[in-house]
């Protein structure tokens, strides 16, 4: 199982990485570490041409504040593609603004997680997260 994790704040990437380390649940985290490499990666373009896109991720957990292309776009181009339209997106951000909360519910989000401050909380929920999408949700096979 895969997850995305499109983050690029390189101490965020680290506790994430941890934490998805310690939940137990079997995965490859692929990190991206802007709007349009998360994008590139998805759907086999750019330095990760011949990528079989068939092979989704599992999850994408998408940070909002990002170069390039910002985490409401990722998502809006996830959306809009058919191959992608399904594919379970969190975005897990520091931004409690009620607007951007608000905007990626429209666009398609299936969850909005705050970054908690705290090291211990943070780890902790990302360890949740990865738990719940890798081994709870459940997904057509397609995805």
């Amino acid at each position: 199982m895969t997850i995305l994790l499109v983050e690029d704040n390189p101490d965020d990437e680290l506790l994430a990485l941890r934490a998805l380390k310690k939940s137990n649940v079997p995965n490859t985290v692929v990190v991206t570490r802007d709007g349009q490499e998360a994008l590139d990666y998805i759907f086999g373009e750019g330095k990760f041409q011949g990528r079989d896109v068939r092979v989704l991720p599992k999850v994408v957990f998408l940070d909002l504040k990002l170069p390039k292309l910002d985490g409401l776009e990722v998502l809006r181009k996830i959306r809009e593609d058919k191959r992608t339209k399904g594919l379970p997106v969190v975005l897990l951000t520091s931004s409690d603004e009620v607007q951007d909360m608000q905007a990626g519910y429209d666009i398609g989000v299936n969850s909005y997680i705050n970054k908690p401050v705290d090291f211990d909380e943070f780890v902790s929920q990302v360890k949740l997260l990865g738990q719940y999408w890798l081994g709870v949700n459940c997904v057509p096979a397609l995805y």
